[in-house]
């Protein structure tokens, strides 16, 4: 049954998610949804205040999805902190928290999955095939689930937004996309769920990602153009503060992720890297001034 915690109103089953999409509709309220996987932080909080603006009624989702992890990636160990997710949501507005299972989810003789579009082929594509895979399933069904209006993510997840658009564009899925600006702590490191794993010491070679991405912002706001002169320059600049392992580093047009040889405005930069055993992804949106 669902429970409410102060603002917030808990749902685990999916009947009583639709009995509460269906009176939020037959009400004429549009619903806006925030997909996450838990152990929340202020960069999750912020996509959820932006709901609260846009759309009448808000969803935040917390389900740890499985199809869009690989064999060896962290999903036994993804941090689960139900508790403390409804507590700080608590403090956010009134929200529905939706919060399945595996076994709703992906009941037994599951066996359909998206293709998702091809630029999902590139970067985080080549580096985890079979991820987007299981985002955009797992969004899919969200989106069917609450019938949202809006769905709200994060700009640090840069190739995962492109590819939820274009699978809502490609089927006619009739919710609105909405990215919204990354969030950071003080020292400038994008805020994730991940960087609960990094030590002290590494997290302050994790602040070179962010680091690297504002020099490449003020290189090519002097003038450089040259992707692949920039595109090194970055690497190097991630060797030399100590990242472990460089997955890849980036000059795209923001739309379709293709690398131009002479940079035009505007660009995203996007780094992916490990950090000791911990795996972190940032970007920077570069345009005229």
């Amino acid at each position: 049954m669902p429970i409410s915690i102060s603002t917030v109103h808990l749902i685990n089953r999916l009947d009583d998610l639709r009995r509460w999409v269906t009176d939020q509709k037959l009400a004429g309220r549009t619903i806006g949804v925030v997909p996450t996987m838990g152990a929340l932080h202020e960069g999750h909080l912020s996509l959820v205040r932006a709901s609260l603006e846009k759309a009448d009624a808000t969803v935040v989702t917390i389900f740890v999805n499985p199809t869009q992890f690989a064999a060896g990636e962290d999903l036994e160990k993804y941090p689960q902190t139900l508790a403390s997710d409804l507590a700080q949501l608590a403090s956010a507005g009134p929200v529905v928290v939706f919060a399945p299972t595996v076994a709703d989810m992906y009941p037994a003789q599951f066996s359909t999955m998206i293709f998702p579009p091809t630029i999902a082929k590139t970067l985080e594509g080549e580096k985890r095939p079979t991820h987007f895979a299981g985002v955009a399933t797992v969004v899919l069904k969200l989106l069917n689930l609450t019938s949202a209006d809006f769905a709200f993510f994060g700009q640090k997840d840069f190739q995962q937004q492109l590819v939820v658009a274009q699978m809502v564009k490609d089927l006619n899925v009739p919710t609105e996309i909405v990215m919204c600006p990354i969030a950071r702590a003080a020292d400038g490191l994008a805020l994730s769920s991940r960087n609960a794993y990094l030590t002290a010491a590494e997290r302050q070679i994790a602040l070179s990602l962010n680091q690297t991405l504002v020099a490449v912002e003020n290189q090519i706001c002097q003038g450089q153009r040259d992707s692949y002169e920039l595109i090194v320059e970055m690497r190097q600049l991630l060797i030399d503060a100590g990242v472990t392992s460089i997955e890849y580093a980036a000059i795209a047009d923001p739309l379709t992720l293709e690398t131009p040889e002479q940079v035009r405005l505007p660009v995203v930069a996007l780094v992916a890297a490990y950090v000791g055993r911990t795996r972190l992804i940032d970007n920077c949106v570069i345009a005229e001034n």
